[in-house]
């Protein structure tokens, strides 16, 4: 296997190198570093034999990203976050052509828990739901893409409710709301946890990261998933399905 990382000089960057091994890495690319061996500056610098693009660099690059990817014909697994409506809309319509893992948090882990959430959600009848995301001081969106992502799932269940993010006028609570907040401090990774009560019994589902490899070796494990797929939009999801 032969990937190029896309965002090669950030933390996930480097985790990602540092797992996946040398011997499997066709190019790092970063806007910080020079050209040379091995290294390049943009993507389209960079036109040797390559499996799969890993990208952990960030969503205003994806229409480059994904420009050079159906170009090459590669398949790309894009792990940034914070995309636009309008990024998310190129990145279905790249997957009519090449195969395309999209997917705000790579952690294993976290699939799992998106799982036991919808089911929870399908099951437990009418319930209070409130999400629970923590973060470090210097992640830049809020809600985080997995906090999204997991409120997302959990509306499959139950399409009427809607998303309170961070509230803060005063009245009853809704009935048919996911209450989402937001923690921000220290150096935390990342901690999810779900709330579902109904009065009567609460349950608690919680995923808390202790450290980023785990994302690369989930991201790493999505790529050898992707390899052989044909043409499509994949998720965690998908991949768990066939786990």
């Amino acid at each position: 296997m032969q990937i190029v990382i896309n965002g090669a000089n950030g933390k996930m960057g480097h985790m990602i190198a540092e797992m996946a091994g040398e011997d499997n890495i066709a190019a790092r690319v970063d806007i910080t570093l020079e050209n040379s061996h091995g290294c390049y500056k943009n993507l389209n610098d960079f036109s040797g034999s390559a499996d799969c693009v890993v990208d952990f660099s960030n969503h205003k690059a994806v229409n480059g990203l994904l420009e050079y990817c159906k170009k090459r014909n590669l398949p790309v697994l894009i792990a940034s976050t914070g995309h636009t409506e309008d990024e998310i809309k190129m990145i279905h319509e790249a997957a009519k052509q090449i195969p395309v893992f999209f997917s705000p948090n790579m952690s294993i882990g976290v699939a799992l828990l998106a799982d036991v959430a919808e089911r929870v959600a399908k099951v437990f009848g009418d319930c209070d739901i409130e999400l629970i995301e923590t973060h470090h001081n210097q992640k830049l969106d809020v809600p985080s893409g997995t906090a999204l992502m997991l409120a997302q799932r959990i509306k499959e269940a139950k399409p009427d409710l809607v998303f309170n993010v961070g509230r803060h006028e005063n009245g009853k609570r809704p009935a048919n709301e996911i209450g989402i907040h937001s923690l921000r401090y220290g150096s935390e990774v990342g901690t999810h946890e779900i709330i579902f009560s109904n009065g009567l019994e609460t349950i608690t589902l919680k995923h808390d990261a202790k450290n980023r490899a785990l994302f690369a070796r989930g991201a790493l494990a999505a790529v050898k998933w992707l390899l052989d797929k044909s043409a499509g939009l994949y998720t965690m999801k998908d991949f768990l399905n066939e786990a």
